[in-house]
């Protein structure tokens, strides 16, 4: 058996996420300490006790799901089921920053702070409601492809996430990401709906972001990660610190090649899933993607006691 760890992105934060992992082991408490140390702020009263539109800004959400992610992380190490057993690591957009602080390439001090910066860079880099991101599902990503081109007419319409072989997001001019909705339902599509998001991410509106992470990670420690990083822009595995900072600037204007990355590991071994922090999109979409692998979520402390017992 080959586990890899994978992490989740924006859209899986809930109030109170990652509390009852807190108060069972003092290793994830660290975790959410550490973040609130690094951020000069509280941000865990946020996550546990807030209210989810604040926590939805995406310089909040970023950094929040990341500690969750790395406290069920800590959790499960310290009941003996460490990153010893993976053989690779993925995230899914901010997640793929909390992959790279469980194999150990960023810090989790700096992982918080990096997410920070990402989230106002990206928030920053497009004003409120000139932009706009659209799920198109039922179609295939060569068709939603031409669909965002077809609907750019000189404006910005890019496929911004390959999520599973059904469903794509597109991204881009809030006039063009509306065209695509229409010319997605004309070509077929199940559902093309407008997504509830406050910037478009992962599309060339977001250049300027990708100037100020650039500048970002050159301040930062950088390691080899402790097992290969599957890259959001390129689904392949990397090792190194000076190309996987180069990815992460491209990630931010780039796709996020999901369905691929899974694809890849899958192809390379890979025959379990484990979903590390909040929510359980992206076990949903390995299970469209890679049938024949199994799935866990590891979020909660029953989850850390099912893993335990398996």
């Amino acid at each position: 058996m080959s586990i890899a760890f994978v992490f989740p992105g924006q859209g899986a934060q809930t109030i109170g996420m990652g509390r009852a992992l807190a108060e069972a082991w003092p290793a994830a408490q660290a975790v959410f300490d550490e973040v609130d140390e690094a951020l000069g702020e509280k941000l865990s009263a946020l996550i546990w006790e807030g209210d989810i539109e604040t926590l939805t800004l995406t310089e909040n959400a970023q950094p929040a799901l990341m500690a969750t992610s790395m406290a069920a992380l800590r959790a499960l190490e310290a009941e003996g089921l460490g990153m010893d057993r993976v053989s690779h690591v993925a995230g899914h957009s901010l997640g793929e920053y909390s992959a790279l602080a469980a194999a150990g390439t960023f810090s989790v001090a700096d992982a918080a702070r990096l997410l920070r910066t990402r989230g106002l860079a990206m928030q920053q880099a497009v004003p409120v409601g000139q932009g706009a991101m659209a799920a198109v599902l039922g179609l295939d990503f060569d068709t939603v492809t031409k669909v965002a081109a077809d609907a750019a007419q000189g404006q910005v319409c890019q496929v911004a996430n390959q999520n599973d072989p059904a469903q794509n997001v597109v991204s881009g001019t809030r006039e063009a990401v509306e065209r695509a909705c229409v010319l997605a339902k004309e070509a077929g599509a199940k559902r093309a709906l407008m997504l509830p998001v406050s910037a478009p991410f992962h599309c060339e509106l977001m250049a300027p972001a990708a100037e100020k992470m650039a500048e970002a990670l050159e301040t930062v420690t950088m390691n080899a990660p402790s097992v290969p990083l599957v890259a959001n822009v390129t689904a392949e595995a990397v090792t190194d610190p000076a190309e996987i900072r180069r990815l992460l600037i491209e990630q931010v204007t780039g796709q996020v090649r999901w369905s691929s990355s899974v694809e890849w590991m899958a192809q390379n071994g890979v025959t379990e899933f484990w979903e590390i922090g909040a929510g359980k999109a992206l076990s949903g979409m390995i299970r469209r993607i890679a049938k024949e692998a199994g799935t866990r979520n590891i979020g909660a402390p029953d989850d850390i006691k099912a893993a335990l017992e398996a």
